[in-house]
């Protein structure tokens, strides 16, 4: 099992350069300098979308794919305000930040287009009403996917954090199949 970092994130470079295609070549470049032929990938959040367009890009590559409290990547209307800065010193670069909210409020059209493309299993796993992402359009997402599985649990936006057991037990089951 592999936990990378994104760019921009904790030990990983903060090159300054944060478009999703980036990071979904980066982690196809990861899984390749492993020697990872095929892989079972989960993302969270940010990391789900990246998850998404390596399996639209490299759907040899994934195996089976695992969202975690994902939207469905279509233009927010109205767009979401920027996120606040914190205070202090941050594990993670600013302008990712900055680049993922512009690219949440106007994805790329292509993104939404090439959903069909993800024809591994996909299980989508939702965190219900008090998670911060709208679960309408983590449910747009499991509807954009052909066959995905969708499962909510009220655990937030951080699902594996809040809710570790039934999480794994989701997880488990549906990589176990």
């Amino acid at each position: 099992m592999y936990a990378p970092d994104l760019r921009g994130h904790g030990r990983s470079d903060w090159p300054g350069q944060y478009t999703w295609e980036a990071m979904s070549d980066d982690v196809r470049a990861l899984l390749a300098a492993l020697g990872v032929e095929h892989a079972d990938v989960v993302g969270h959040s940010l990391g789900g979308h990246v998850a998404c367009l390596l399996a639209q890009r490299h759907p040899g590559v994934v195996r089976r794919l695992v969202l975690e409290d994902v939207c469905a990547p279509v233009p927010l209307d109205p767009p979401r305000p920027p996120t606040p800065r914190p205070e202090g010193e941050l594990p993670f670069d600013w302008a990712m930040v900055r680049a993922a909210d512009e690219q949440r409020n106007a994805p790329d059209p292509v993104w939404r287009d090439h959903m069909a493309r993800i024809t591994m299993p996909t299980l989508v796993i939702g965190g219900g009403p008090t998670s911060l992402v709208p679960q309408a359009q983590v449910a747009q997402l499991a509807d954009l996917i052909p066959d995905a599985r969708l499962v909510t649990l009220d655990a937030g936006h951080l699902v594996h954090e809040t809710r570790p057991e039934e999480f794994l037990t989701v997880l488990e089951a549906f990589l176990d199949r």
